[in-house]
């Protein structure tokens, strides 16, 4: 459902999701520049209102950035994409998950290969390690940096010094790993 809201004097648009699945709520903004807000399915409106308010500086942070790249070619993938590429990533993801885990030695339950518009890759507390099809698609490094960074969440279910200092293992260089990984976050859609 399309709805408006006035925040510091601007009018921003955005379309309001209700999902039976979600827990909480999420704002996210595209490359296109559109905005969205999924909430639980029994969350009354002026709730969602009151998040996009505070999150407002967020919000056009996201807007401004997105914006630079109006006009410039962004890759697009699609569902033949996503089967085309999902056995080749999975044994890619396989191959370094065992190599990073001869460092760490931690235990864990499948590796899944998702086809994901906001995540480059997860862990569930089940220890499943899940990644993005489009890992391909990145420089070895900050595919690497991914594949470490979900299998320090093994250990550490959050992101804490401690969580860090696991990651430091490997890359020490992961808040540069991470820079980078941000002009990549367009080709996440």
């Amino acid at each position: 459902m399309k709805k408006h809201i006035t925040l510091q004097n601007r009018k921003v648009s955005y379309t309001l999701r209700k999902s039976k699945r979600a827990r909480r709520m999420r704002l996210a903004v595209y490359c296109d520049g559109s905005v969205v807000v999924t909430t639980p399915f029994d969350l009354k409106e002026n709730v969602a209102e009151r998040f996009i308010r505070e999150k407002t500086e967020w919000l056009f942070y996201k807007i401004a950035y997105f914006k630079q790249f109006q006009g410039k070619p962004i890759a697009r993938f699609s569902r033949e994409d996503y089967l085309k590429y999902k056995d080749k990533a999975l044994e890619m993801a396989v191959e370094r998950v065992n190599y990073f885990n001869k460092i760490y030695k931690y235990d864990f339950n499948t590796i899944n290969i998702k086809n994901q518009k906001t995540r480059w890759g997860s862990c569930s507390k089940k220890g499943n390690l899940n990644f993005n099809y489009k890992l391909l698609f990145l420089p070895e490094k900050v595919r690497d940096y991914i594949i470490v960074h979900e299998l320090c969440h093994l250990r550490e279910f959050n992101h804490s010094r401690k969580f860090w200092n696991l990651v430091d293992r490997t890359f020490s260089d992961h808040r540069e790993i991470k820079a980078e990984l941000r002009k990549h976050s367009m080709n996440l859609q």
